[in-house]
């Protein structure tokens, strides 16, 4: 049994769809960031950091905070969505770790200024928009001739897909991507992804192109 700690982000939703690809069975504990309970004691043993998502595996009382280190360790424990050796395993880790470098970090300053505070950085705006950009551009150039960003279904798809999931916060059209548009649909279907993607709470349907 895993305990999972999380809310309603990408971040959040990354280890929750996880969790439902891989079968494991978890108790949700939301961690409601907006009353700042990630700053609570008791979750600040299992998360120094103050950030969600966390887990602890009662199978052998350990406890792990940060998003891409949790999808690893699931992965591993299960032997599903990470190949266990060669080339095939460190192209999956090295997409995890571009979506934790490069569309975490760039897509969160999105939010944060055109998405929550329109209008008063204009330059943090265009800056990070452009990025943002950029990086759709990288995943679409990525996903030209192939299903998934490492071939086969793997934990870095799991981690890019929820922050593409917010592409109307990013005034992304996905028409401009259309290799894009077409992986994000096809995950979107998955009925692991649609009932992870409602952990810890419904927030409405997953957002479709139109």
């Amino acid at each position: 049994m895993i305990d999972l700690y999380t809310w309603t982000t990408p971040n959040g939703r990354k280890v929750s769809i996880a969790l439902e690809e891989l079968g494991l069975p978890y108790t949700v504990h939301a961690i409601n960031i907006s009353k700042d309970e990630q700053f609570a004691p008791a979750f600040l043993k299992i998360a120094p950091n103050n950030r969600i998502p966390a887990i602890v595996d009662r199978d052998n009382d350990m406890a792990l905070m940060e998003s891409g280190a949790i999808l690893i360790y699931l992965a591993d424990k299960t032997g599903k969505l990470l190949p266990k050796s060669g080339e095939d395993r460190y192209r999956t880790i090295e997409w995890l770790m571009w979506q934790m470098g490069g569309v975490g970090p760039i897509i969160g300053q999105v939010h944060h200024f055109v998405k929550n505070n329109p209008g008063k950085a204009p330059y943090a705006e265009e800056r990070y928009l452009k990025e943002t950009h950029r990086l759709y551009k990288v995943l679409d150039t990525r996903l030209a001739g192939r299903d998934f960003v490492a071939d086969e279904y793997s934990i870095a798809d799991i981690a890019i897909w929820p922050w593409i999931s917010r592409f109307e916060w990013h005034t992304v059209d996905l028409k401009q991507y259309p290799n894009v548009r077409r992986w994000y649909e096809s995950i979107a279907a998955r009925p692991a992804v649609q009932k992870g993607y409602k952990v810890p709470k419904d927030m409405g349907p997953i957002p479709m192109p139109k």
